[in-house]
């Protein structure tokens, strides 16, 4: 099912994402560990991909194990950094062949070698050139794209961010998702300027539980992200504590999830890490919420 239409519901509901192995040693333990998200019956699942297509063997496998066992739409990741056109269609057509109805655009993370290179000659240097191959490439394909709540790392303030994300979905992209913010009112905001910037695709709510407290210091490195200080808070406190602290972060995500639902957004997208217990304790926690 093309994800486009699942967003037009009004209920609530809630996606997980799930990241390939980097090598064949690991797929079994990650692919049972996605199966188990995906026995949970989410809203759909994203499958993410590696930089230069890394893992695109492992994206489209692990894909085609959800939508086949469980019938789950899934949602798999193409990214464009350092890769050729001729890498990209052929990307573009395994994803097609696979039978998935799903993609998402990205640039992909730069690795501190390629910020260093030459990009002038790469055919892809933003995603929004990537959209536009899916878009000739592959029409049928229903597209997602990213969006930054505060502003993208690179980007030099946020009217220009919002300018180039315009662009973006004007190539093509049927809904967004946002990175990871961990400030609902950072995502009101950004929901009122995207809206009056004429920018009107669903955007689904990003939201990562930190549960343990080495993730804080990456999670603020990949998406610059505002840690408020009640939940630094949390982290001070539990952080030296395991159990505590997965418990404490599941909760503070839960709820965010809680109160970005009361405010009529009906879609999160939930960045699991690969860990069905926290995806399934999240549902728990929302099991009279979702859905109804």
């Amino acid at each position: 099912m093309r994800i486009s239409t699942l967003l037009q519901s009004e209920s609530p509901a809630v996606s997980f994402e799930v990241f390939p192995p980097k090598t064949s040693d690991a797929f079994d333990k990650v692919e049972s560990a996605a199966l188990e998200i995906a026995a949970l019956r989410p809203s759909f699942m994203s499958v993410t991909y590696g930089a230069g297509g890394g893992t695109s063997r492992y994206t489209l496998e692990i894909a085609q194990s959800i939508e086949a066992q469980y019938g789950v739409p899934t949602l798999a990741h193409l990214t464009c950094v350092s890769s050729d056109r001729a890498a990209v269609r052929r990307q573009i057509d395994a994803i097609c062949a696979a039978g998935l109805e799903n993609v998402m655009a990205l640039r992909g993370d730069l690795t501190p070698e390629l910020a260093q290179s030459d990009r002038s000659q790469w055919d892809f240097r933003h995603a929004v050139e990537l959209v536009r191959e899916v878009r000739e490439r592959a029409p049928g394909l229903c597209v997602g794209a990213a969006c930054y709540p505060e502003i993208h790392p690179e980007s030099a303030d946020q009217k220009t961010d919002i300018r180039y994300l315009k662009e973006k979905v004007d190539a093509g992209v049927d809904f967004l998702t946002t990175q990871m913010f961990f400030d609902n009112a950072l995502l009101y905001s950004f929901l009122y300027k995207i809206r009056e910037a004429g920018i009107t695709v669903p955007v689904v709510a990003g939201i990562m539980p930190i549960t343990n407290a080495n993730q804080v210091e990456r999670a603020i490195k990949l998406s610059g992200s505002f840690m408020p200080h009640r939940f630094q808070s949390l982290v001070d406190r539990f952080g030296s504590h395991p159990a505590a602290m997965k418990q404490a972060g599941i909760v503070y995500a839960t709820d965010q999830i809680i109160d970005l639902f009361a405010n009529g957004v009906t879609h999160v997208h939930v960045y699991s890490m690969n860990k069905p217990e926290v995806a399934a304790q999240i549902l728990a926690n929302l099991s009279e919420i979702v859905g109804n």
